[in-house]
């Protein structure tokens, strides 16, 4: 289909309309970048440093705090974990008419097989948050001796 007189010129007239957007949204966007960057952070006293002692000292402080919430949280679920397995070992027990059959020797074997696994997990886990806490404050000891602090 050929265009006529009329809509050749339309279609010449979008053509600039698009570019002319193009080009303004494209400034607009330079020039807000410009304007709202933030350069309080580049000219920043030494006296806000990250790595004060007050800094150090609070993390060290909250890793301490994190890893007792934590080992409380393991702790509570190795609970959980035991109590669970107690719970399904009973219905299995009591399914069976207390007879003590197969199925309730097993369901006692696997109810003793959870809690030793539920403390080796709830131990190892403890160590490896030990571990962490440990970690975290070696490294913040470490920034404060660089920094002279």
């Amino acid at each position: 289909m050929k265009l006529n007189r009329f809509m050749k010129g339309f279609a010449t007239a979008g053509r600039w309309l698009a570019t002319t957007l193009l080009f303004l949204s494209a400034i607009t966007f330079v020039w807000q970048g410009a304007f709202f960057s933030d350069t309080a952070a580049m000219a920043a006293p030494a006296t806000n440093l990250i790595a004060s002692a007050d800094a150090g000292s609070r993390a060290q402080g909250k890793a301490s705090e994190d890893a007792g919430r934590t080992k409380g949280f393991v702790r509570d679920t190795a609970e959980q974990v035991k109590k669970t397995a107690n719970k399904n070992a009973e219905r299995v027990e009591k399914a069976s008419d207390d007879k003590g059959g197969f199925f309730a020797r097993r369901a006692k074997r696997d109810r003793d097989l959870i809690e030793k696994r539920a403390n080796e997990d709830a131990a190892r886990t403890q160590k490896a948050i030990d571990a962490s806490k440990n970690a975290v404050e070696r490294t913040v000891d470490g920034v404060k001796d660089a920094l002279g602090n």
